[in-house]
């Protein structure tokens, strides 16, 4: 599905419905039934540890069961893929529909300014959507403007070992089977519980939502919406607003949104500056509706990295005049880049947690908010700020001083 935005009505009371892209019977009844197989394989995707251990007692996963289902998936694949046939088919019959590919092939041919601005009209699959801003852009990576390193932001390092201890063969061996557990229960359980924003289903479930809050940035705020290439091949989606030309002098500040563990920035944090009259650059987290990868540490500090560097050496905001914003586990990777400019920080943390604080509510050591200020502290006092000046910081301090 995609939306025209070319022929919208001036009135912010008359419904925008007739905008969106009208398939027709032949690709509409097929879509409906890819879209509903799409669901399926989602849910037989999670439910698949659950239903192999039920067919194995069962004794289903034997060869002479195993080779009858294969047939019949088979089957079915095949009648999936005459289904997305007789989608293309009634694509292609469709007048809008070609308008629409036309434009798209013509812009991944040539990104000129008149074929984005057609392209822009149409919201469909970000797959599609060419890169506008490359990570190793030559002008990104002149000057000392650029952010922390050309391989982006080096922030997994192994602990450090205490003095008189050695890593030895022994001792990596003895935590091998406590390494591999935590791998897999962090690729799988894990990764998921702590951003289910990443979850197919959960995404499936808020797409009208979703689609409604772009409409709103684009059609209201003038938003732009680009595709930035961060350097570990993942592709970011970001939405701009632009207040500069504005009167207001808040426009002249840009807003980076991090959002939370289940937010998007179509309807996340990014209407609270918005509605202050600051320019705003949202983006999603990797794995987000159209960003693309999993929100794994590493990947998420490379995706701000590379929305930083689109936010100075594209859109022209000098790091004096960036806000980064951040809510819930977007602190994270705010945090990141709140390392390598300088500025006032103001780090609220929530006492009051079951999940923030792992003890007791009133225990503030606990407070897993601790993490990032630290973390904060040493880097920018690294000549004043010792062990107990540190734990005297968590335990006094709810705001960080620049």
């Amino acid at each position: 599905m995609f939306r025209s935005r070319s022929k919208l009505p001036t009135s912010s009371h008359i419904s925008s419905y007739d905008t969106y892209y009208q398939p027709r019977a032949l690709e509409k009844h097929a879509d409906s039934i890819l879209a509903l197989a799409s669901v399926f394989w989602s849910i037989s995707y999670y439910s698949s540890p659950f239903a192999i251990f039920y067919l194995y007692r069962k004794g289903y996963l034997s060869l002479s069961k195993v080779v009858p289902f294969s047939h019949y998936a088979g089957t079915l694949l095949l009648l999936l893929a005459g289904v997305a046939c007789l989608r293309g088919i009634g694509r292609w019959t469709n007048p809008q529909y070609r308008q629409f590919i036309t434009i798209l092939e013509a812009t991944h041919r040539n990104q000129s300014v008149e074929n984005k601005r057609q392209l822009a009209n149409y919201n469909f699959d970000f797959r599609s959507w060419p890169v506008d801003f490359h990570w190793e852009e030559p002008s990104s990576r002149k000057g000392s403007r650029g952010g922390p390193s050309r391989r982006g932001v080096a922030l997994l390092r192994p602990e450090p070992l205490h003095r008189g201890t050695a890593d030895t063969f022994l001792n990596r061996v003895k935590k091998l089977p406590c390494q591999i557990t935590s791998y897999l229960v962090a690729h799988t359980l894990g990764r998921r519980m702590l951003y289910p924003g990443s979850v197919y289903l959960l995404q499936k479930a808020l797409m009208p939502v979703l689609l409604q809050g772009q409409a709103r940035l684009v059609e209201e705020c003038n938003g732009r919406r680009a595709k930035l290439l961060a350097c570990d091949g993942n592709e970011i989606d970001t939405m701009f607003v632009d207040r500069r030309g504005t009167a207001e002098p808040q426009g002249q500040k840009l807003v980076i949104c991090c959002e939370g563990n289940a937010g998007f920035y179509e309807v996340g944090c990014v209407s609270t500056p918005l509605e202050a009259g600051y320019s705003v650059l949202g983006w999603n987290h990797p794995g987000f509706a159209g960003s693309t990868g999993v929100p794994f540490p590493q990947n998420e500090a490379n995706a701000m990295d590379v929305v930083v560097q689109f936010a100075i050496h594209r859109l022209g905001f000098q790091p004096q005049d960036i806000v980064i914003y951040a809510w819930s586990i977007g602190g994270f990777t705010g945090t990141c880049h709140t390392d390598s400019f300088q500025g006032p920080v103001l780090l609220i943390r929530r006492t009051k947690d079951e999940i923030i604080t792992t003890t007791v509510p009133e225990d503030i050591m606990s407070n897993r908010g601790n993490d990032l200020l630290l973390k904060l502290l040493q880097f920018r006092y690294p000549r004043v700020m010792v062990e107990e000046g540190l734990r005297a910081s968590i335990r006094k301090g709810k705001k960080l001083l620049p």
